[in-house]
């Protein structure tokens, strides 16, 4: 999965289960101060991820992670290695 693809699946999940505005999510969107996301809302996030995100995630990288693009350089790792 390209970084592209990942960040169209991971728009796709906060368009549509935390109620983002589509418009928002740009790679440069702070999580926080853009897209209105909490902590608890970085957990859930997480969880909803396992359908395409294989193998276990470590909440840790999301400590540091500000941007939307931040995301998807985190996570491209998990996908990237079963491809």
């Amino acid at each position: 999965m390209t970084k592209d693809e990942l960040f169209d699946k991971v728009k796709g999940l906060l368009v549509s289960e935390f109620e983002v505005e589509e418009s928002a999510i740009t790679p440069s969107a702070n999580l926080g101060d853009d897209l209105d996301l909490d902590s608890i809302d970085f957990i859930d996030l997480v969880v909803k991820m396992k359908d395409f995100v294989p193998g276990k995630i470590d909440p840790e990288i999301f400590k540091t992670v500000k941007t939307m693009q931040d995301v998807i350089d985190k996570l491209h790792p998990y996908v990237e290695s079963v491809n």
